[in-house]
């Protein structure tokens, strides 16, 4: 599938009823999402078994699902997110399983994990336990970081390694009342990395 069809395909996924701001539920992009499920899907990294840690409302699980990968399993602490997850799988025909699930409490074992795990801005190091648990559970990891974390990346994650990362723009729509635009340009970079 063309990187174009799914954004298309994954524009048709629901956000959040009521994101909280301390979990820092901001919905993927359909455009970032596909952006990055494709690039995996060019390394040959969606055939397996993938989990998305911190799913929300399971843009990354079902694009994932969509480009073929053969079990897909989101994760995430918020069970009203995982209800409308449920629905968009349904509505886009694909079969994802989504378990109510802490980060530390992930368990399993995946090919590939994708997620975009919250940045820090409003709990600095909220990062780090799905960084961890990705390391944990997976052999291979896509993720979405603010601009300018190779740095921290490549130190925190030990013997594990950044095989290739970019920089691209995550267009985040108004999401709280503290946000003053209807839509942000964020940079951000993607990091595949082997453990």
């Amino acid at each position: 599938m063309k990187q174009r069809k799914l954004e298309i395909l994954l524009e048709q996924v629901e956000s959040f009823d009521s994101p909280n701001v301390n979990l820092e539920q901001y919905s993927t992009p359909a455009l970032l999402a596909a952006e990055m499920l494709h690039f995996a899907y060019m390394q040959g990294d969606l055939e397996g078994t993938v989990f998305d840690l911190g799913c929300g409302t399971g843009m990354l699980a079902i694009g994932a699902k969509l480009l073929g990968a053969e079990d897909v399993v989101g994760f995430d602490i918020d069970n009203k997110a995982l209800e409308v997850a449920r629905r968009n799988a349904e509505k886009l025909g694909v079969d994802v399983e989504f378990i109510h699930a802490d980060i530390f409490e992930v368990e399993g074992h995946a090919d590939t994990v994708v997620m975009n795990p919250p940045f820090g801005a409003q709990f600095k190091g909220n990062d780090r336990p799905f960084l961890l648990s990705a390391l944990k559970t997976s052999d291979v990891i896509y993720s979405i970081h603010n601009c300018g974390s190779h740095d921290f990346i490549s130190k925190f994650i030990g013997d594990a390694r950044i095989t290739e990362w970019y920089s691209t723009a995550f267009p985040m729509k108004r999401t709280f009342k503290f946000h003053k635009k209807e839509v942000e340009m964020v940079k951000v970079e993607i990091y595949r990395i082997l453990r």
